[in-house]
């Protein structure tokens, strides 16, 4: 169920008051590590099914030295896989959001969101036609 554009608009004022007052606050849980790193992804999961390999090479050859040295380059290749670039602290501000003491023109108001529920309302007011 949507929300009304009443409810949205204020909650997206109180999500600008929370990212203006308690950047602290915002930036531990938006889990603001930065982007996904895809060359890191795609390596780390090649390096994963290489260590898996090397376990069931283990296995097989009744190694056990060789099967933990597999299973270390499984877990390297899961952080490789999970890591992600590093961005500035103006980055990890919430896009869209202006800062409280720029001017905010007529347009800005209005919300991303605001407008792209306008659109799909104008798109299906044009289908009913």
């Amino acid at each position: 169920m949507p929300l009304s554009e009443q409810e949205q608009r204020l909650l997206d004022e109180m999500e600008r008051s929370l990212y203006h007052n308690d950047a602290d606050f915002v930036s531990a849980v938006s889990g603001g590590r930065g982007r996904l790193n895809y060359g890191a992804l795609v390596l780390g999961i090649l390096v994963g099914i290489l260590g898996l390999g090397v376990v069931i090479a283990g296995v097989v050859f009744h190694q056990p030295i060789i099967g933990i040295v597999g299973f270390i380059a499984m877990f390297a290749g899961v952080l490789l896989a999970l890591r992600r670039s590093k961005r500035s602290a103006s980055a990890t501000a919430m896009p869209g959001a202006a800062p409280a003491s720029a001017p905010r023109s007529g347009a800005a108001k209005s919300g991303f969101m605001d407008r792209l529920n306008d659109r799909w309302e104008r798109r299906d007011d044009d289908r009913d036609e």
